[in-house]
């Protein structure tokens, strides 16, 4: 079985209630009646294009998710020139980083709109190259406070890129395809790439250049990529299907629109979110779980470049090769997760069927109990071999187990709500993840070096650790008692 997984951009029906959903669905399904697929080899059908084609609309929006993420971290290595050319503390010093941080999380209110009225395509070609530009200010930049605005913009206007990859690779791959295993990998694993390339290429930038070619290479990186967009076909059905009801003389079915349009939208990616933080427990405690595992990437950041200077004299170069240990883990989560699926899930699967039913969505978890004890062991690793009288190799790879079950939380646990609370609520319960995720990546370096500097290096990420052992059985508790926890939901959940 591929990998399945699911994002930000999880497509949901905007509905006020069930009885109007159910009413709009079956008047869709009428209009879907007439305009099907021209055949199977319809030349708009994404499934159905050349393999090259779908590969190139597979490449597209996973480089558009690794230049995002990449323009998180590459500013982080010019931080002391920043203090020097603004004289501002070494705390307000990471507000760039953190602020791009935080209007990633704006992504599905972004993006939403778009996708929904022009579909997939008008995203990716409208509102990155308004991210470029803002990166373009903040090289520009001539006070901190321009610096400030113009990072932040830049995620902003980012995001919706971000939060559109899966979605597209579900436009252009069945799912059961052996070619999807691979497209779902690459989309999902190039957002958590672009974190860790960015100090490696910013450090080495940095030792020749000064800190505003950190921002000019967001525009290199990002540049480039955007021009092979206007390559790019759409995707999405409902688009389609829309352009071809007007060739044809077909009226569609009206969606809400204007302000009550608007309403629906911020109801699936901002209210409804939010509501669910606070009264669903499954979404609470996988938010914060995840959350805090993507704060703590956010603080090595801060932490390595601290750490490997202060006990190994690193230069801002090696401090990014340091980052390496992590992409090895990431690489492995990707294996554990398509092992897990093809083993224990598709036993469950099997099983389910048997009984004529569905495998329960506990069974999605399989990857994310197994990173679960990645973190705490690479946070103590990490922190009782940052010593001079162990080799500096030792910290470089304590950061394998930390990337792997970043990834394998991640991968387990969104698709675990996606099948729980399934389009409906999905999104919302994935909007909510985001929010909170982006959110911890965004005050975590506001405080790490203090931590370090008052606690010590290994006393600092010990902290760390035993936070995160006591957030390590949430997987194995949902696992266990999830029907029970699900049961009581606020929300409507799938049936198995």
């Amino acid at each position: 079985m591929p990998i399945q997984y699911a994002h930000e951009n999880q497509q949901a029906r905007y509905s006020q209630s069930p009885e109007e959903s159910l009413e709009r669905g079956s008047k869709e399904a009428e209009v879907v009646g007439e305009l099907d697929w021209d055949g199977p080899n319809d030349p708009e059908n994404p499934r159905d294009w050349p393999l090259f084609k779908r590969c190139y609309h597979t490449l597209v929006p996973s480089l558009f998710n690794f230049a995002v993420t990449f323009g998180t971290s590459i500013y982080t290595p010019g931080v002391p020139q920043v203090i020097e050319r603004f004289g501002v503390s070494r705390t307000a010093a990471f507000l760039p980083l953190s602020l791009y941080s935080l209007g990633l999380a704006f992504g599905p209110v972004l993006g939403a709109p778009i996708s929904e009225t022009k579909g997939r395509r008008a995203v990716y070609l409208g509102t990155f190259p308004i991210s470029l530009l803002f990166s373009v200010g903040a090289a520009l930049s001539q006070n901190f406070g321009t610096l400030l605005v113009c990072r932040f913009f830049a995620g902003a206007f980012g995001s919706p890129t971000l939060a559109l990859g899966a979605g597209t690779i579900a436009d252009v791959w069945d799912l059961q395809e052996s070619g999807a295993s691979t497209a779902s990998a690459a989309v999902i694993l190039a957002p958590f790439m672009g974190p860790i390339i960015g100090p490696l290429v910013g450090g080495y930038t940095i030792l020749h250049k000064d800190w505003r070619w950190l921002m000019w290479g967001v525009l290199f990186v990002g540049g480039p990529i955007y021009l092979l967009a206007f390559f790019t076909q759409e995707t999405y059905k409902k688009t389609i299907f829309a352009r071809r009801a007007r060739a044809r003389g077909i009226t569609l079915p009206l969606g809400p629109s204007g302000a009550e349009g608007l309403k629906l939208i911020l109801t699936v990616t901002l209210f409804r979110p939010i509501h669910m933080l606070f009264t669903e427990p499954i979404v609470a405690a996988i938010s914060l779980y995840i959350a805090f595992v993507f704060g703590v990437l956010f603080e090595f950041f801060a932490s390595y470049p601290y750490a490997f200077t202060r006990v190994h004299s690193f230069d801002s170069g090696e401090v990014g090769l340091a980052f390496l240990g992590l992409l090895v883990g990431l690489i492995a989560s990707v294996a554990t997760f398509e092992i897990c699926n093809k083993t224990l899930y598709s036993k469950a699967v099997g099983e389910a069927k048997l009984r004529g039913g569905r495998a329960a969505p506990e069974h999605r978890l399989y990857a994310s109990m197994l990173g679960s004890f990645g973190i705490p062991i690479s946070l103590f690793w990490f922190s009782w071999s940052m010593r001079k009288d162990v080799h500096w190799i030792s910290p470089i790879l304590a950061g394998i187990p930390f990337g792997w079950g970043n990834l394998c939380l991640f991968l387990g646990t969104t698709n675990y709500l996606i099948d729980l609370y399934e389009s409906l609520n999905g999104a919302s319960a994935m909007a909510a993840n985001g929010l909170l995720r982006y959110t911890f990546g965004a005050v975590f370096p506001l405080f790490a070096l203090q931590m370090y500097e008052k606690l010590g290096i290994q006393w600092a990420g010990s902290l760390l650790g035993f936070i995160s052992l006591l957030l390590l059985p949430v997987p194995w508790v949902l696992f266990k008692w999830g029907d029970k926890i699900r049961a009581k939901s606020q929300y409507p959940v799938a049936g198995f």
